[in-house]
């Protein structure tokens, strides 16, 4: 049975929900009926990178379909453990531009805020899945250094929230360091980076909505769908919460093989996060990260199927193929081969 977006007696909170999910291997393939030969490779797998799934997100895989394509972002595989050249733990260098802890700055105008390292779903083709998320631990101490960081250049103007994913933080929490980044004058901007309105819809509630739409900052919400089987019509209904309160919607997503590197797959995708409200914004390539060398789409492949996305959708459908590249200014934007 679906559940409910509005939180019960009766019902899972979201945070409820957020504690239950799935992490043993065993536990994946029975739900999902799939061959018990795949767990020894699996197990294996998870001990690089562990296993993390919600049940809202499990209820839209079919049983039995090795190759649905919401099933291929979370199944650990035997792939993993494969060493491939060019390939690294941090393949978008934020090492680098780690001033202080919980800081990424990267790009001008903008910084990045590691809120949690918690996460609803571990998505296999992670660029995170090796970051030092124990070095970036946002304690008390480590939130003044970020609000001293950022008043002290006023060319900062907006802030985005990321992780793990920054909606794994409770209301009273998130609220708080949004207080707090309101008294900064020249911030204009707050970018939310989430995938928990699409794992855990339960999340997006009428509070946190009314929140953010009283929040001086312009609030961007960039949700990150891959495919168009991820959003039923509980994640419908989230996302409707969040655009009754003017909150502007954007997806991105990862070009992934076997997920979404077919012009059907990928029109349907654009199509329907339209539909909800959700303007396409990026589908970016797979940035290489060690473990996740199987999912990647070679560029000029990449570059044919953008081709034929611009020549079967309107132009406001069609995301930017873009890819990041370590010690770039911004996003490299990736042009059609048509």
């Amino acid at each position: 049975m679906p559940i409910s977006l509005v939180a019960t007696e009766s019902l899972p909170s979201w945070q409820d929900i957020l504690s239950q999910c799935v992490e043993d291997p065993a536990e994946l393939l029975h739900q999902l009926q799939l061959s018990p030969d795949l767990l020894p490779a699996a197990v294996e797998a998870c001990k690089l990178f562990p296993l993390r799934v919600p049940q809202p997100f499990l209820s839209r895989i079919e049983p039995g379909n090795l190759q649905d394509p919401l099933l291929q972002q979370i199944l650990p595989l035997g792939a993993e453990l494969e060493t491939v050249s060019g390939f690294s733990q941090d393949p978008l260098g934020e090492k680098a531009a780690n001033p202080v802890p919980g800081l990424i700055h990267k790009y001008k105008g903008r910084v990045l805020l590691v809120l949690t390292g918690a996460c609803a779903i571990n998505c296999r083709y992670c660029f995170r899945r090796h970051f030092p998320y124990q070095d970036n631990r946002l304690g008390p101490e480590q939130w003044q250094q970020i609000l001293e960081y950022i008043r002290a250049d006023n060319t900062i103007h907006e802030v985005i929230f990321s992780g793990g994913d920054p909606l794994a933080t409770p209301d009273s929490r998130f609220f708080r360091l949004l207080d707090d980044l309101e008294k900064i004058p020249h911030l204009k901007r707050l970018r939310i980076h989430s995938r928990l309105p699409i794992m855990i819809p339960q999340r997006i509630t009428d509070t946190f909505c009314r929140r953010l739409r009283d929040s001086r900052l312009n609030t961007v919400m960039v949700i990150h769908a891959n495919h168009a089987n991820e959003l039923d019509t509980e994640v419908a209904a989230a996302l409707q919460l969040l655009r009754d309160q003017q909150i502007t919607l954007l997806n991105q997503a990862v070009l992934l093989k076997g997920v979404n590197d077919s012009l059907e797959a990928l029109v349907k995708l654009c199509e329907r996060v339209f539909e909800l409200g959700v303007l396409p914004y990026y589908l970016f390539t797979l940035d290489r990260v060690a473990g996740a060398a199987h999912f990647e789409v070679a560029e000029h492949e990449a570059q044919q199927l953008l081709g034929q996305l611009q020549a079967t959708l309107p132009g406001y459908l069609v995301p930017r193929l873009a890819k990041e590249i370590a010690g770039e200014p911004s996003k490299t934007l990736i042009l059609s081969t048509t």
